[in-house]
């Protein structure tokens, strides 16, 4: 069963126990907790433990790769790229790339601008019953590169699905600016009701909480460790 995201906390709220009835129907043979661990994957990665305030906090980003080609400025527009085989020719600029975190709208606003493209190169795509959700996972779309601009990890991509089907419009150039403020401010409010539910019946250690602070305590860690073999 494809588990319903929602953006707001009321929907999440008030669909709870309809999708409960549904997953019960698909899967006989489970109970309300494996649902709640389910629901925790799907809303865990938009947020993050805070060690200052000891909570939750919202964190709706994505990591990509930004391509660039140095000193463009210094040598022009040109990007000299093979269009046949899609590579730098051996004598020309070399590509290169840093990895950075956006946020999901604008996450969601690049993939929307690549399906945009791709639909007014194709008079057809629109058409009958198709929109913009049908080219969301699309391989080529999400995949195509042309000169700069962010490179988008196919695999990664899977895991904002869930979000960019919830948020994406049918139609349209542009993403909610309003809708995703509403996510930012629901989504700690989703995590925790997830939690007191997981909380009831004792599964403490499957908690959003809890799995965040951990992550977190081990990324120090790990960043102690790092900075202890550096010096």
């Amino acid at each position: 069963m494809e588990l319903p995201f929602y953006l707001n906390f009321n929907d999440f709220e008030s669909n709870y126990y309809d999708n409960l009835e549904k997953w019960f129907e698909e899967y006989h043979n489970t109970s309300e907790t494996d649902y709640l661990k389910a629901l925790a994957e799907l809303y865990r990665p938009y947020v993050y433990y805070n060690f200052a305030d000891d909570m939750l906090k919202p964190d709706a980003s994505i990591e990509v790769k930004d391509c660039f080609f140095p000193y463009h400025e210094k040598i022009g527009i040109s990007f000299c790229i093979d269009s046949e085989n899609g590579i730098s020719p051996s004598k020309g600029m070399n590509q290169v790339f840093e990895f950075k975190n956006i946020s999901m709208m604008e996450y969601a606003q690049h993939i929307l601008d690549k399906i945009n493209k791709f639909c007014s190169k194709n008079a057809h795509a629109l058409d009958g019953h198709k929109n913009i959700q049908d080219y969301i996972n699309n391989y080529t779309i999400i995949t195509s590169m042309e000169g700069v601009g962010y490179c988008i990890s196919y695999n990664r991509h899977q895991k904002a699905i869930p979000f960019l089907k919830a948020y994406l419009p049918y139609y349209g150039q542009t993403v909610n600016m309003a809708v995703y403020r509403d996510f930012l401010f629901s989504v700690v409010q989703i995590a925790e009701f997830i939690d007191q539910k997981l909380k009831t019946v004792h599964a403490f250690k499957q908690t959003i909480y809890a799995r965040s602070r951990a992550e977190a305590k081990f990324n120090v860690q790990l960043s102690r460790q790092f900075l202890t073999l550096c010096n």
